[in-house]
């Protein structure tokens, strides 16, 4: 993760578009007198039986976890809690050879939707990648991943991206390449907050983990002052107007707000001589931005976030 936090300052000291505010990190850290805990299921909207089944459901859901934004009914909640009513009613739904046949018209009646999934072609090729990888190198089983990295989200994330290509979320940026890996790093901080830091949650290095750079986190350092944007980027998105992925503005957002959040758990540490994670900062902030469903996000089509 050295590679995200370093690219990710780069872009920040050499953005042209969004700007992180120290001024604005420290009022926002000097009214925190701490990060509340937010439960990873405070929802009830995943599927959990405390084995490998769940790892295999979280790896799933991970590899769909993108670009809900095109339809405005469709959320989050749905892909988690449609996914899980699937393994419940059938526990075979997603092993490896099932996986490689979903059809885009299955994968919505999986998840009881009425019409066409935003990206749903990336997402029924995803699922024919995950499926094939996991059967070709871990016998099927996401659970293999994780138990052959030692307790180590570090070593999780940069398996993830050497076998799946589908995760390698990075970009060009001003002729450097950026590392942003959204989808998985969530994986390592989904089964961290699944499992509650054991058994395959259990990760000795899971303050390696920085923000999920996704639509919702940008949208409230913005709103919280952590942000600022320039007047063209903030009339962009203001009108709801999309945004080219890969594009100068969109990597900014992202990396910047990595950045940030990393500035603010810094000054946290700081302040309060407590170690706090970048996991926990993430789930804050993205429970924080899910009870203002108003806030005006970036809009770009992307299968990483």
């Amino acid at each position: 993760m050295d590679d995200v936090r370093a690219t990710s300052a780069w872009v920040a000291s050499h953005s042209s578009h969004v700007l992180v505010d120290s001024s604005g990190i420290e009022k926002v850290v000097d009214t925190i007198e701490s990060i509340p805990k937010v439960d990873w299921d405070f929802e009830g909207i995943h599927y959990f039986d405390n084995g490998p089944l769940t790892v295999q459901y979280l790896f799933v859901l991970d590899a769909l976890n993108f670009c809900f934004w095109p339809d405005k009914d469709l959320s989050y909640d749905h892909l988690a809690s449609g996914l899980k009513a699937a393994l419940q009613n059938d526990k075979s739904a997603f092993d490896a050879d099932r996986l490689q046949k979903y059809t885009g018209p299955q994968l919505r009646e999986m998840l009881k939707w009425p019409r066409p999934l935003p990206l749903e072609d990336e997402r029924v090729r995803l699922l024919h990648e995950v499926g094939f990888e996991l059967e070709r190198s871990f016998e099927g089983k996401a659970s293999n991943i994780v138990e052959s990295c030692g307790k180590s989200a570090v070593k999780l994330v940069a398996a993830i991206t050497r076998y799946f290509p589908g995760f390698r979320d990075h970009s060009l940026y001003k002729g450097h390449q950026v590392f942003l890996y959204k989808r998985a790093q969530i994986l390592a901080a989904d089964l961290w907050g699944a499992f509650r830091g054991k058994g395959y949650g259990e990760f000795n290095d899971i303050g390696s983990i920085t923000i999920m750079a996704d639509y919702i986190v940008p949208a409230v350092l913005r709103q919280l002052g952590v942000l600022k944007y320039s007047s063209t980027l903030a009339n962009i998105i203001d009108a709801n107007n999309e945004i080219g992925s890969g594009s100068e503005e969109e990597v900014e957002l992202r990396a910047c707000s990595i950045y940030a959040v990393e500035k603010m758990r810094e000054l946290i540490s700081q302040k309060s001589g407590k170690q706090v994670l970048s996991v926990e900062l993430d789930l804050w902030l993205w429970s924080f931005g899910i009870q203002f469903p108003s806030l005006p996000h970036h809009r770009t089509l992307s299968i990483y976030y």
